[in-house]
């Protein structure tokens, strides 16, 4: 039986996404040093995504609130794997992280992300 090629999926949603998405930062708190403290550093990773506003039939004002966006991340060139804690800018507004899935079918490549994001405003 032939193995599918992930590495293909992984190329595909990045040329949509790339498309009709935009560009946009994942940013990650780096914790502070354990020895000299400090406070933690943001890092900006850039990134290619799609916001989308989520259906109002998945709406249930406990684990997905309105105004929760649906992100797709590009795992092309992303030098991170965006997480819970994680905050990303995209349509001018930042979200974070809340829930989100890696898209690892095979267990190693990532095909996409796809978070839920949540103003921070």
């Amino acid at each position: 039986m032939a193995t599918f090629d992930y590495a293909d999926m992984q190329a595909t949603a990045h040329e949509l996404i790339e498309e009709f998405g935009q560009a946009g930062v994942v940013t990650r708190l780096e914790p502070p040093d354990p020895v000299y403290g400090g406070d933690p550093v943001p890092t900006p990773y850039p990134a290619t995504l799609v916001p989308m506003a989520y259906e109002a039939r998945y709406v249930d004002g406990t684990v997905i609130l309105s105004g929760d966006m649906q992100i797709y991340i590009s795992a092309v060139g992303l030098a991170i794997e965006p997480t819970v804690g994680d905050v990303v800018n995209a349509n001018g507004a930042e979200y974070a992280i809340v829930a989100g899935d890696p898209n690892k079918y095979d267990g190693i490549t990532p095909v996409v992300f796809i978070v839920q994001g949540r103003s921070v405003a």
